[in-house]
């Protein structure tokens, strides 16, 4: 029996430990990813992350702008190298 390894990439920002748990770029917008964050050990569900415009959308539809030191911002500035 093969055990799979889970990988997590973390960063603590502002004292909150932040955690990209499952992330997939979209094929179609490549500035806007999909992405399951765990902060503080507390998991969102899957949330659309648009780098170009700078803004998350629930899975409700609401559109919430990236906070200056937030998720959206992490996401976009590792993963857009």
């Amino acid at each position: 029996m093969t055990s799979s390894a889970k990988a997590e990439f973390c960063r603590q920002i502002n004292g909150q430990q932040i955690c990209i748990t499952k992330i997939k770029r979209s094929a179609k917008n490549y500035w806007e990813y999909r992405a399951a964050v765990k902060i503080d050990q507390e998991t969102r569900p899957i949330e659309i992350y648009n780098c170009r415009q700078g803004h998350r959308i629930t899975q409700e539809g609401e559109i919430i702008p990236f906070k200056s030191d937030g998720v959206g911002k992490l996401i976009c500035r590792v993963l857009n190298k």
